[in-house]
């Protein structure tokens, strides 16, 4: 495809304007586009397709190696650029214009779905991946100058037109595609402990104090006598003969009054 390096400027200087160039890794394809449209599914058409994507094919590299150094393997990369290419050819219109004007912004977004779908270990918010492409892109941008220092939270804030918190998220981000084993060594010590080992564990005590704090007003609306029996119970660890024998009854009916004031309490609760 040729590319139009010219802007609009004054008829004096468009003599002086760039020539158009043309990428060496996009071929014409134009017939066999026409051809492909013309053909039913079947073999035939399956072969010209192919040989579409053959010659194309160079270009998605070229595409894939724009994304290099972030963190996936280029093979990978070919990959998805290959199978972004894949997707164009099957959709394109020739009468709607020149293939390559489809097919790089189809690879590239492919290439950066990728990214935003499988190279993070753990799913994040899509509001926070856009904060992340966008601080990096600033802090990029503010640190091209030679000499100039790594900018700060507030510098990338007024560059990019966010809050210093969102900054703060975009930063948190950016080594956030993969996660670290909880078996990792704390690198700040040196007795060998885990990060596991620094986690705390759930109390148990909290969920004594829910049970407590429920259970009390059933506990109030029970008869003097069977809160009494709870007390002596639960509260003293007496047996069900000790508390049948100072109350002067039997043990039977003792047993009845804990089981049947233990499930209206338990019903007040669950209310």
């Amino acid at each position: 495809m040729l590319i139009d390096m010219s802007t609009s400027r004054p008829a004096a200087s468009a003599a002086t304007a760039a020539p158009r160039r043309t990428h060496d890794d996009a071929p014409d394809t134009a017939s066999r586009f026409a051809r492909l449209v013309a053909l039913e599914g079947g073999p035939e058409r399956d072969a010209v397709r192919d040989e579409i994507v053959t010659a194309w094919l160079p270009m998605a590299h070229r595409i894939a190696g724009r994304f290099r150094d972030r963190g996936e393997a280029i093979e990978d990369l070919r990959q998805v650029a290959a199978l972004g290419l894949v997707k164009a050819v099957d959709r394109f219109d020739p009468e709607r214009g020149a293939f390559e004007s489809y097919a790089v912004p189809t690879i590239t977004g492919e290439i950066k779905r990728h990214f935003r779908d499988r190279m993070w270990a753990l799913r994040v918010p899509r509001r926070v991946q856009e904060l992340r492409n966008k601080v990096r892109v600033a802090r990029r941008e503010l640190a091209q100058s030679p000499g100039a220092p790594e900018p700060s939270v507030a510098d990338l804030a007024a560059h990019t037109g966010l809050t210093e918190d969102e900054v703060t998220a975009g930063l948190e981000a950016l080594e956030s595609f993969s996660t670290l084993s909880l078996d990792a060594e704390v690198p700040s010590g040196d007795d060998g402990y885990s990060l596991a080992d620094t986690l705390g564990a759930a109390d148990s005590s909290f969920d004594v104090v829910i049970d407590r704090e429920s259970a009390k007003e059933g506990l109030r609306r029970l008869p003097e006598r069977e809160r009494a029996i709870l007390y002596m119970r639960f509260f003293e660890d007496m047996t069900q003969s000790r508390i049948a024998d100072q109350l002067g009854i039997s043990q039977m009916h003792v047993s009845r009054l804990i089981s049947r004031s233990c499930e209206r309490v338990r019903q007040e609760a669950l209310r």
